[in-house]
């Protein structure tokens, strides 16, 4: 496996996006960060499909995702990548507002 030095990003919020990546590069976290704006497009960077089909080959060292997402939610990419070969080593970290102890809960199941 090639390890690359990126980080993997998936909010629908733009605000927060800003907001993550402000708080990142104020820590002085200046690895490229690849922001993706639902639960599909995540996949398909994690899958090297679509519009990301030619991306280099390597997982991100850190994936931060949303809990509430269109198209796909977290909890389901989360799955996913949990239960994947070549994607559980990558370290997720879930971000939500949610206050729902059933979400949380389903979180760190997947984990």
């Amino acid at each position: 496996m090639i390890e690359i030095w990126h980080h993997s990003f998936a909010e629908d919020n733009t605000h927060d996006v800003e907001l993550t990546l402000a708080g990142l590069a104020e820590n002085r976290i200046l690895n490229k960060i690849i922001v993706v704006n639902d639960g599909a497009q995540a996949l398909d960077y994690l899958y090297r499909r679509g519009r990301f089909a030619t991306r280099a080959e390597g997982n991100p060292t850190v994936f931060l995702l949303d809990l509430k997402m269109p198209k796909v939610d977290g909890l389901e990419v989360l799955r996913i990548i949990k239960q994947d070969e070549n994607l559980r080593s990558i370290p997720v970290v879930m971000l939500t507002s949610s206050v729902e102890e059933q979400d949380l809960a389903r979180s760190y199941a997947y984990a």
